[in-house]
C-alpha cells in the first residue's frame, strides 16, 4: 500500500491510503482456502493436510502399562469415525532414555559425571502418531506421524508389540463405549 500525503487547512499532514485490489484480491484468496479446506472431507490425502483446526478438543490422555521400550497414552477425546467408517485416534510414544552409564547404579532422573555435580537426564522426545484401528480384525495403520501423514499407509497387525496392541485394546473398548464400534456378538 502507498500513502499519499495532503494538507488541510491548518497547515497540518494528512495522510491517506490508496486501497488497491492487491489486498482485496489476497483476502479474497486466504477465504477462498479457508473454504476449500472445510469443504474437503478429513480422511482422504488432502483432507489430511487441510484440516481445519476446529477437530481441536479437550485432551485425554489415557497410558497403557509400560515396557522396557519406553511409553504409550492415546486420547480419549480423539476417538472418531470417519465418512468411510473407519476409527482414529490420536497416540503418543515416548521411548525409554538410555541409561548413560550402564552398570552403575544411580537415582532417577539425575547423573553423575566426574567433572560436575549430577544433572538431570533430558528425557527422549516423544511422537505424535494419529493410528486407524480395525477393532474386529485387530489391525493397525499409522496415518501420520508428527504431523505429516503417510499415504498409502498399510494395515498391519501388533507385531507382538504390548505397547500397540494395549492402545488398540483400549481405544477400540472405549469406542464399543461409545457406541463408535460395533459390540462383538457371541456366537
Amino acid at each position: 500500500m502507498m500513502s499519499d500525503s495532503q494538507r488541510n487547512g491548518s497547515g497540518r499532514t494528512l495522510r491517506t491510503r490508496r486501497n488497491y485490489p492487491v489486498g482485496r484480491l489476497t483476502a479474497l484468496l486466504a477465504m477462498a482456502g479457508l473454504l476449500i479446506s472445510l469443504a474437503i472431507p478429513t480422511g482422504g490425502p488432502l483432507g489430511i493436510i487441510l484440516m481445519p483446526a476446529a477437530w481441536a478438543g479437550p485432551v485425554n490422555w489415557q497410558e497403557v502399562p509400560a515396557t522396557e521400550k519406553g511409553r504409550q497414552w492415546w486420547d480419549a477425546g480423539s476417538l472418531r469415525r470417519d465418512r468411510r467408517g473407519t476409527l482414529s485416534v490420536l497416540s503418543r510414544f515416548q521411548p525409554s532414555a538410555p541409561d548413560p552409564h550402564p552398570g552403575e547404579p544411580q537415582e532417577r532422573g539425575s547423573r553423575s559425571d566426574a567433572e560436575g555435580p549430577a544433572q538431570a537426564v533430558r528425557q527422549p522426545l516423544g511422537t505424535l502418531v494419529v493410528m486407524e484401528l480395525d477393532c474386529d480384525l485387530t489391525l493397525y495403520r499409522d496415518v501420520a506421524v508428527n504431523g505429516l501423514p503417510r499415504f498409502n499407509a498399510s494395515w498391519q497387525p501388533t507385531g507382538g508389540d504390548p505397547l500397540v496392541a494395549a492402545t488398540l485394546q483400549q481405544a477400540c473398548e472405549a469406542a464399543r463405549a461409545a457406541g463408535l464400534v460395533a459390540r462383538v456378538q457371541a456366537g
